[in-house]
């Protein structure tokens, strides 16, 4: 009786797997793209459903993956927020790629009472900082949005500007309000607006009776990052170009989980990329993405079953390319580094958090994980929970779509569905 049931399971099993094969098989013919798709059993150790695994991608923010493992193996419990250094009646401080600063979307550090409690001059130096404010392979037509804010080693605000005023009323409210000596007005419209020049922090706004609330990226240059911080503090902060020596002192600002939350269940960009400099800063005395990334590659990316093409922390970049295979062993490592009751509430839960809220609808969720989308590109890869309770790890990766990405979602969620009712 034993074997009869072994050999039915094996054949629904057998029954199931081609079933998908052929639903992914329609949906490349459908839609003109190319697949790959796995679904792994990390308790029996192998593979449920493999198509085109072994195949590269362009993950877009699956390559948030790569910066979560990243900081597990690199950053403590807490991030480093600021390096110090007393010399004499002043402090000098130099940026760790900490994003936190007074950031919105964060809890509050207390990077701002430290500086406020130092009772000589404070200088500002960004001399650690060896990196392009883009990353490799941006769009830079993409500079005046949020999911492209530039790159720094001493973020303030999110290095975003914040800017609302009520319907019908004509003043403007700003945040920080630093930038306001750089508005322009235009031509007055029925629609309020509010644009960046490209290369510097002049900004045009176009008046309206209508109520505005919009976010800017604004530049960062260290000589602007002093200004801010004198603005913010209400006292003198000094911009100093000045190496960071080797005897340096760390303040460390708030617990990492709650930016790896905001990173992985909201795609944030700025956060991914902030994260990945911190990274290299703890490794070496520079803050320069690629630092981080030869990092792991030479010491915890060396087995990975194929190699990824790895540019920036955030998957802006069309340049990343990556197999679903090396991104299933990849959350395998993470699993291993941050328990289930850890990791998951990091992430995104189809239904009711992050990217996933209004996707994978169930009465007990059944995905959790980490979406990555550009133009013609959607990808899901996480956890995939059964109707019998089998934890699957998977990545399911979709390029070179000429439609928009609704019709492949949908076709998705149907073929994970049917994975988690089948198993």
């Amino acid at each position: 009786m034993k074997d009869f049931r072994a050999i039915l399971f094996l054949a629904l099993t057998c029954c199931t797997t081609t079933k998908i094969h052929k639903s992914i098989v329609t949906m490349e013919s459908d839609h003109s793209d190319h697949i790959g798709l796995l679904v792994y059993d990390p308790v029996a150790k192998k593979e449920v459903v493999s198509y085109h695994a072994d195949k590269y991608f362009t993950p877009a923010s699956n390559t948030k993956i790569l910066t979560l493992y990243t900081c597990l193996k690199v950053l403590g419990d807490s991030i480093p927020a600021l390096y110090y250094q007393q010399s004499g009646d002043s402090v000098i401080f130099w940026g760790t790629g900490d994003p936190t600063f007074l950031n919105p979307l964060l809890p509050e550090n207390n990077v701002l009472d430290f500086l406020k409690s130092q009772q000589g001059d404070l200088y500002f130096s960004d001399a650690n900082f060896y990196d392009e404010r883009f990353g490799p392979g941006w769009a830079w037509d993409d500079y005046n949005y949020t999911f492209s804010s530039e790159k720094s080693p001493l973020p303030i605000y999110g290095n975003n500007l914040v800017v609302t005023k009520p319907e019908n009323e004509p003043y403007l409210s700003l945040t920080p309000n630093y930038f306001k000596k750089y508005f322009w007005m235009g031509d007055s419209t029925e629609k309020a607006a509010l644009d960046r020049t490209y290369d510097n922090n002049m900004f045009v706004y176009t008046p309206s009776k209508r109520k505005l609330d919009v976010t800017r990226p604004f530049k960062n240059t260290g000589l602007v990052t002093a200004q801010l911080l004198s603005d913010t503090l209400k006292r003198p902060v000094r911009y100093l170009n000045k190496t960071l020596p080797i005897q340096h002192e760390i303040y460390y600002g708030i617990v990492t989980d709650s930016i790896y939350k905001v990173m992985m269940q909201e795609s944030d960009n700025f956060m991914a990329e902030q994260l990945l400099l911190t990274t290299a800063g703890v490794v070496s005395d520079s803050l320069k993405s690629d630092i981080a990334i030869e990092y792991m590659m030479n010491n915890y990316l060396m087995q990975m079953p194929d190699p990824p093409v790895w540019r920036d922390g955030s998957g802006l970049s069309r340049y990343n390319l990556v197999t679903p295979r090396s991104l299933v062993w990849l959350w395998e490592k993470i699993l291993e580094e941050k328990p289930r009751e850890e990791l998951f509430p990091l992430l995104a839960t189809g239904g009711q958090s992050g990217t996933l809220k209004n996707y994978y609808r169930s009465n007990s969720p059944y995905i959790i994980g980490k979406t990555g989308t550009l133009s013609n590109v959607h990808n899901l890869s996480g956890f995939l929970i059964t109707r019998s309770g089998k934890l699957f790890i998977f990545s399911f990766m979709n390029n070179n779509y000429p439609t928009s990405s609704a019709p492949i979602k949908m076709k998705m969620e149907q073929i994970l569905w049917d994975i988690h009712l089948k198993y």
